[in-house]
């Protein structure tokens, strides 16, 4: 896909200009609370940055400060446990969308176990005990994993954010169970649930989280080492499931109006993928009732309508 007509903007003004433009915008939404660590994160933060698989990386506003990842982690995980175990992995789980919460009970019961895609939270701690039993260190190979795309060893856990789900994830604790009452968790259900909570947890700005994700981009070649990261029938297949189920119940919303695969989580982050081109991330922590940020949706949404860089 031909995205050259885009550098003919002035991209490094017009992101600025986004920043400037959310802050101005009346404050909705909310922080999320059911975590009580992330409930202490102060609301008017805001944060994008664009980066490019050419190399180029424009950002405003709050971009080097570090948030929880919540949810985006989700890909990084479903990431290393396609490279494990290749396509043995959607017997396990499916990749339609849910049209339910992310975190249903109801759903998993009725389906026998098995989650509908990789970024329901089901799915997501599914893709955890993949790793648990395919990694000696599976914690640690996934934080490794992240400084690798990010290009920076200084990346960490918020121990706080880590202890705070541990002590309120009885809901995904339900969920491992039952699972693991349908045969579907192979490994200890505490080890699961220890790294799913560890990978949430992870701390990364909006630079850094674009730059890790550039290779979803270029057909899952990392532009900035040239190494290949997924196949790019893998590339490919993330960024479907990205856009029928990244932006929980509002991933229909956003197909329709912005047109990119994207995922996002309750710290505030929201990252788009734009195939050939790079990668978009915003951060701001007020969620609307979906779970996704308010001022980046705002922000993606007019970011990517002003470029043109709509995949369909």
């Amino acid at each position: 896909m031909d995205w050259t007509v885009k550098h003919e903007f002035d991209i490094p003004t017009f992101v600025q200009q986004l920043v400037e433009e959310a802050r101005a915008l009346p404050a909705t939404g909310k922080v999320a609370d059911y975590i009580p660590a992330l409930a202490n994160v102060k609301p008017e933060q805001v944060g994008l940055a664009l980066a490019t698989i050419d190399g180029k990386l424009y950002s405003a506003g709050d971009a080097q400060t570090g948030f929880s990842i919540q949810s985006i982690s989700k890909i990084l995980g479903l990431v290393m446990a396609m490279n494990r175990v290749g396509d043995s992995l959607w017997q396990r789980v499916h990749m339609e969308p849910s049209g339910l919460p992310f975190n249903s009970i109801v759903q998993l019961e009725y389906e026998h176990g098995i989650p509908r895609n990789p970024f329901i939270n089901a799915g997501a701690i599914l893709i955890a005990d993949v790793l648990v039993k395919h990694y000696s260190a599976s914690r640690q190979a996934f934080i490794s994993f992240i400084r690798q795309l990010a290009g920076c060893e200084q990346i960490f856990v918020d121990e706080g954010v880590f202890q705070s789900e541990k002590q309120h994830g009885s809901r995904n604790a339900a969920m491992a169970y039952l699972m693991k009452s349908f045969g579907n968790i192979e490994a200890d259900v505490e080890r699961v649930l220890e790294h799913y909570f560890y990978q949430c947890s992870v701390t990364l700005s909006c630079q850094q989280l674009a730059t890790s994700l550039t290779f979803l981009a270029n057909r899952g070649v990392h532009p900035q080492t040239n190494g290949m990261i997924c196949s790019r029938r893998d590339a490919h297949r993330v960024n479907a499931i990205l856009s029928t189920s990244g932006m929980y119940d509002q991933s229909g919303e956003f197909a329709f109006t912005v047109g990119l695969p994207a995922k996002s989580g309750v710290g505030g982050g929201i990252v788009a993928i734009v195939p050939g081109y790079g990668v978009i991330c915003a951060w701001s922590p007020r969620l609307n009732h979906f779970g996704n940020s308010c001022l980046g949706m705002h922000m993606i949404t007019r970011l990517a309508e002003q470029l043109g860089l709509s995949v369909y």
